[in-house]
């Protein structure tokens, strides 16, 4: 009875926070309640659902990064792009090598999404530009 007491504990307290998903695609703002165009995280995890977790950087209507900084270069694994944005982006900095564009919604796992034959696009965004 004490297990299923501790077991009920902890689902009710410390599981909710590991279930966390990434962001609604349609209700993305930043924590003053500002509307983004898409949110882009380091290091996803192979659950989906614990992807959007880790560090983050909120990327607003009109951000135009060409050249990122050695902390985001090549290291953004999942992205939620808000609705009736586009987020495009590069492989190589000053907007030069491959090229995608991504819509509305959430890619929790770059490395499913493919960059050519034999590569993805997991670790490998050097400039976007985000508009919507």
């Amino acid at each position: 009875m004490r297990v299923l007491i501790a077991v009920a504990l902890l689902c009710a307290l410390g599981l909710p926070g590991l279930r966390s998903q990434c962001p609604d695609p349609g209700s993305l703002k930043d924590p003053e309640g500002t509307k983004l165009c898409a949110r882009v995280f380091i290091d996803s995890h192979k659950n989906s659902s614990l992807s959007c977790l880790g560090e983050h950087m909120n990327v607003y209507p009109q951000d135009d990064y060409p050249m990122l900084s050695r902390s985001w270069n090549d290291r953004i694994s999942s992205l939620v792009v808000s609705r009736f944005c586009t987020l495009t982006v590069w492989s190589r900095t000053k907007k030069e090598g491959n090229r995608r564009k991504f819509r509305g919604g959430v890619q929790p796992h770059l490395k499913d999404v493919r960059m050519g034959l034999l590569r993805n696009w997991n670790d490998q965004i050097s400039a976007f530009y985000c508009a919507c």
